[in-house]
């Protein structure tokens, strides 16, 4: 369901996506970029953005999950909305903070695949806070925004640059002299101390970044794009595009009875199916024994399968048929919200069914990445469609592209909370309490956040699940990760032994 087709008076407000040609060149809508030619970065955000592209290059390694992402983070975020006008918003606070509670999940868990989840979600959630958008359309271009900016970000840092030439503050050159002087003296005297007192040095060595330069290039370049990307954000702070103008246009309103007989077939076919296919879609175990040839990995394949095929049908139609509705008519209000209305409850209902199959499927099977990633998917789309219903209900849906990102979010930062990697170890544990099966092999692929389940195991199933495990975890305070860290305990507590049984995969 569309905000670009569902709510009338914005699009009616809203500029047209008429483009400008100049020769063979194409260029944005009118009134999407303001011109820019007079606009100076201000000193802070200049000497902000160098200090986020130093804090990239001295603690960040893009392959160590660890709290530096979210130090990154902030200090990208500090550029943006501490040194600009306008002030934020309260929207833009949540949106901001929200983009670093996902980042700060990489100090808190350790399994990658999760931690890439939630760097790009919030990346998404980071360009909102900068750009905002109202339409899926603006949403979608905000996430690219700072892709359009180089050539405008350059003209505004070196007017920001000529300006301290001529100014009377301070001088770029001779900050850069002072920075230096001043690490030359720590450094001298900080190693005098360092080799005159053990503890000083202990105390000298967990405060002062050590940095291991094994990649300068990457790391200089790493640095240079931190520092780009934080000129970027507090370019399109201050200078925000108006990115829902390349918004579509209301479609043409047509007769009631083209619209309304296509989806009432589609209501009758949707309960059809869910009242011949009750005992499929709920039978559960039950159904699975009694029909020949049906295995639970069928059973579990065909509901989520169906799930995706009738969520991406039904968000079709509905965004078709709600250009097609005249929702200046009452009775076209009507029938719109009934016969939509129905085609979203009854996708609830296979969306429940999906998730009750993919339930009976880890029961049977035991649990993996795949599968509980399968389960959360699942939920939120139910989710998405409840939005629907509840947008449906006014036929005005202004706020729900921001509405789906935003559960989004949430979601992931619920599914992280759930750790996802422990709740696989755990269930997989009981499993094997419960039955004797174990999967080994798998469970030894399975992050640091796994490895307090997996102690409790009984030896020697314990040890064959941790060998192997990585739980080397970084002397610097900015390497910091919890699972790590507790991991490394456990370990050291419980050493690992030897994997003196073989186990069949589960």
């Amino acid at each position: 369901m569309s905000a670009e087709t569902m709510d009338p008076a914005a699009t009616a407000a809203r500029p047209g996506p008429e483009t400008v040609r100049v020769g063979r060149r194409w260029q944005w809508p009118r009134g999407m970029w303001r011109p820019d030619h007079t606009s100076v970065a201000p000193r802070a955000t200049l000497a902000f953005a160098l200090g986020a592209g130093a804090i990239a290059s001295l603690i960040l390694q893009v392959t160590v999950v660890s709290i530096a992402y979210l130090l990154t983070g902030a200090a990208v975020a500090a550029t943006a909305f501490a040194t600009v006008r306008p002030r934020p918003t309260r929207l833009q606070i949540g949106a901001v903070l929200g983009a670093l509670a996902l980042l700060a999940v990489a100090a808190v868990r350790g399994a990658e695949w999760l931690i890439t989840l939630c760097v790009v979600a919030s990346w998404f959630v980071g360009s909102v806070a900068l750009v905002g958008g109202w339409t899926w359309t603006g949403l979608a271009l905000a996430s690219i925004a700072l892709w359009f900016t180089p050539v405008r970000v350059t003209g505004w840092v070196r007017r920001g640059r000529a300006r301290l030439r001529t100014g009377r503050g301070v001088k770029p050159g001779r900050v850069a002299a002072v920075a230096a002087i001043s690490a030359v003296l720590v450094l001298v005297f900080g190693s005098l101390f360092v080799s005159a007192d053990p503890q000083f040095a202990e105390l000298f060595g967990a405060v002062v970044p050590d940095v291991r330069v094994t990649n300068p290039v990457g790391r200089l370049i790493l640095g240079f794009l931190v520092m780009g990307a934080a000129l970027a954000a507090a370019y399109l702070r201050r200078r925000t595009p108006r990115f829902d103008a390349m918004a579509p246009r209301p479609g043409r309103p047509v007769a009631r009875w083209e619209w309304a007989v296509p989806l009432g077939l589609l209501d009758l076919l949707f309960a059809g199916f869910v009242a011949v296919q009750l005992r499929v879609l709920f039978g559960g175990d039950g159904h699975v024994q009694d029909t020949d040839n049906l295995t639970y990995a069928d059973y579990a394949r065909q509901g989520f399968w169906q799930l995706t095929a009738v969520t991406v049908l039904t968000l079709v139609v509905i965004a078709a048929a709600v250009r097609k509705v005249d929702r200046q008519a009452a009775g076209d209000r009507l029938y719109a919200r009934l016969l939509l209305g129905v085609l979203c409850v009854l996708t609830l209902v296979i969306v429940a069914s999906a998730v009750h199959r993919m339930s009976l499927y880890e029961s049977e099977f035991g649990f993996t990445r795949l599968r509980v990633s399968v389960m959360a998917t699942e939920l939120w789309l139910g989710a998405v469609f409840v939005l629907l219903i509840v947008a449906g209900v006014r036929l005005s849906a202004r706020w729900l592209p921001r509405a789906v990102l935003a559960s989004a979010a949430v979601g992931l930062l619920g599914f992280a909370a759930l750790n996802p990697d422990g709740y696989i170890a755990e269930r997989n544990a009981q499993r094997y309490a419960d039955t004797g099966d174990i999967d080994v092999e798998y469970l030894r692929s399975l992050s640091v956040d796994a490895v307090p389940a997996l102690d409790r195991l009984p030896e020697p199933a314990r040890s064959c699940a941790l060998i192997g495990m990585d739980v080397d975890d970084g002397a610097a305070w900015y390497e910091y990760n919890h699972a790590r860290s507790r991991a490394r305990e456990i370990l050291r507590a419980r050493p690992v032994g030897e994997c003196t049984a073989r186990y069949s995969l589960g």
